[in-house]
């Protein structure tokens, strides 16, 4: 049996009321996260950029049955939740998914775990950062601005937030969602006033004859709706935060059922009801992946300063989703770090207790992605965008592994499953499973940047492994000395 195997015995069978947390990488946090912040949060995760911007480019590509799309990678970015959800209340962390795999895949697990999110999350803060950018180019008054000084600037706006305390993180978290929980609630009871109302929207009456009379649910057929599946999955990627945030309040086995569950009925009403909505008012061919389907649709109904309104919206999804990467990668950093899989300064904790080695580990990144900014601005943002979803996916399957050997230590007594569960295991976890990496197998159909992307797993492969050589020692080390950390 290996030494990781061993040590992952161990804190299997470790008392679970310990006087200091299982991971020593838990040790520290303040427990400011109130219930409305980790509900927020879980909505925060569940709507950004990817219905704001990008359901108006798979309208036009995949038609009306874009909204299935939506329904199915929704249910199976559920069953992921439901399952780390069930993982938080066994034991809150901080660290997250990564002590979970730390636990229960050996440190080796842990290791791939934290780096392909930091991956996914380094990568998709280049993504907003080149986004908050773009966005703030609509107004003329900003033009001037070269586009890396914009993405310079918000990227320094969101690491102080991060910085200053979780408190200052959960209420500018809360807030971004209020924003876009609003902005949805009333395009959507604008868009029922005018399917009531017959109200002409661009010369033609709003309705289930919009589809019909052009090409129906599949007007392009089926292919093009599973080819966006990809770009779907990376919509729904933030859902975990839940996990991440559990570990910083008072309350997880109450917080985590409600946020989790209410998860589902929020990707129904928001993202497969919008979607019905957008095509019931307008063909999918007047769609572009260049402007928000909303704004388009405002536009066409003559809605005044509709554009400077959503891409505002649009805005401040992209600064949520950089808030919420800095705050969660800095957690899953310091706890490969208590580990000794990431850097030593990763672990350090402010006056406030905040970690802000990590947080400056993955704005070291960002910044990176400024210079990709100045260099190739047209490009940026496509670039990061396609590598982010080898994170994204990567991540959503190890966790649904360490679900799968839970469950499995449960039937043999070596653990105790609480009452909140994931339904159908282990049909549901390798059923996601297959999914998620189907989902990755679509991107070779995009021969531009996808098949590209797919090209870079061997080289992240090998990076990984050059990593792990590197630091297997003081991993060793560490784990030989974690039993002490928990007496």
């Amino acid at each position: 049996m290996s030494k990781d195997s061993v040590h992952t015995e161990q804190v299997a069978d470790r008392p679970r009321a310990t006087a200091t947390p299982a991971d020593a990488g838990d040790a520290g946090y303040s427990k400011d996260l109130k219930h409305r912040h980790v509900n927020m949060i879980a909505i925060g995760g569940a709507i950004g950029t990817g219905l704001f911007l990008g359901a108006g480019g798979r309208l036009h590509s995949a038609g009306p049955a874009l909204a299935l799309a939506y329904l199915v990678c929704g249910v199976f970015a559920f069953f992921v939740v439901r399952a780390l959800g069930e993982l938080v209340l066994y034991r809150p962390s901080s660290g997250s998914f990564v002590s979970y795999a730390r636990e229960f895949l050996g440190e080796k697990g842990a290791y791939v775990a934290g780096w392909m999110y930091f991956l996914n999350w380094s990568t998709t803060g280049i993504a907003d950062i080149t986004a908050i950018a773009l966005y703030t180019h609509y107004w003329s008054f900003f033009t001037p601005v070269p586009q890396w000084v914009l993405a310079l600037i918000a990227l320094a706006v969101v690491l102080t937030v991060n910085l200053i305390s979780v408190k200052i993180f959960g209420e500018m978290e809360f807030w971004f969602a209020i924003v876009k929980v609003a902005t949805l609630v009333a395009f959507m009871l604008i868009g029922i006033f005018l399917l009531a109302t017959q109200h002409k929207v661009d010369g033609a009456t709003p309705g289930l004859s919009v589809i019909s009379d052009h090409g129906g649910l599949l007007p392009h057929g089926a292919m093009p709706v599973v080819l966006v599946m990809q770009g779907v999955i990376f919509a729904y990627a933030a859902l975990e935060l839940v996990g991440v945030a559990a570990g910083e309040t008072a309350e997880p086995e109450k917080v985590v059922p409600r946020a989790v569950n209410s998860i589902m009925w929020r990707v129904a009403l928001f993202y497969v009801g919008s979607v019905v909505l957008l095509a019931l008012l307008l063909p999918g061919s007047v769609y572009s992946g260049d402007e928000s389907p909303f704004v388009t649709v405002l536009s066409k109904i003559g809605v005044p300063a509709a554009g400077d309104v959503m891409n505002l919206v649009v805005l401040t999804a992209a600064m949520s989703s950089l808030n919420s990467g800095l705050y969660s990668t800095g957690r899953i950093l310091r706890s490969m770090a208590m580990a000794g899989s990431a850097p030593k300064f990763t672990r350090v904790m402010s006056r406030s207790q905040v970690p802000y080695g990590g947080i400056l580990l993955t704005c070291a990144v960002c910044v990176l992605g400024v210079g990709l900014n100045y260099l190739v601005p047209s490009q940026a943002f496509e670039i990061v965008l396609n590598v982010a979803s080898l994170g994204i996916v990567s991540t959503w399957v190890i966790i649904m592994i360490c679900h799968l050997v839970f469950v499995r230590r449960a039937k043999a007594g070596l653990v105790d499953r609480p009452h909140f569960r994931l339904p159908g295991s282990p049909v549901t976890e390798i059923a996601t499973i297959a999914f998620l990496l189907a989902c990755l197998g679509l991107m070779w159909n995009d021969p531009d940047v996808g098949r590209k992307t797919l090209f870079l797993i061997p080289l992240i492969a090998v990076l990984l492994v050059g990593g792990w050589f590197g630091v297997r020692r003081r991993v060793t080390r560490q784990s030989a000395e974690a039993p002490s950390l928990t007496k």
